[in-house]
């Protein structure tokens, strides 16, 4: 009994020595163009990028209560007084930032020096950088709705 290729071997005898074909008219395809011929088709674009965003986590907010926020509010009106006496407040703020895609959101931390509380927009402004002086950088500004923690800071600890 003969196996499959001893079977081939017999089989196609009368070609298998033959030299391979190269045609004089088209000019002979490299290995990497002929490799992307066989790369998978992607039928569903975009489909790989849903996936990741579905299972992508995000937090619900924490409610506050009423004395949570009155001592926030106090903590914020206690910046502000330091600001109108000349002060630069270093502060650590965590605020929720809504996801823009889906419902929930994420907790950011930011340390840094406040400029100013502005009561009209309801926003803490902070220095875009440590040195105050230095106007390079933009200002950040929080929106004072979305904050759940304040911590106040040593200035040299920034």
């Amino acid at each position: 009994m003969m196996n499959n290729t001893e079977n081939a071997r017999l089989r196609y005898a009368d070609i298998f020595d033959l030299p391979h074909h190269r045609s004089a008219v088209r000019q002979h395809m490299s290995l990497y163009d002929r490799a992307a011929q066989f790369a998978p088709f992607a039928a569903l674009s975009g489909f790989d990028d849903m996936v990741i965003e579905e299972a992508r986590l995000t937090d619900s907010r924490i409610e506050l209560s009423e004395s949570e926020i009155d001592l926030l509010n106090a903590v914020i009106a206690g910046i502000a007084d330091t600001i109108e006496n000349g002060g630069h407040p270093a502060v650590t703020v965590t605020r929720f930032k809504p996801d823009a895609h889906k419902s929930g959101g994420s907790y950011e931390t930011l340390t840094g020096i406040v400029k100013k509380v502005d009561p009209i927009e309801k926003t803490l402004v902070f220095y875009g950088s440590e040195d105050i002086e230095d106007r390079r950088l933009p200002t950040i500004d929080i929106p004072i709705e979305s904050v759940v923690k304040v911590e106040l800071r040593e200035p040299d600890r920034v």
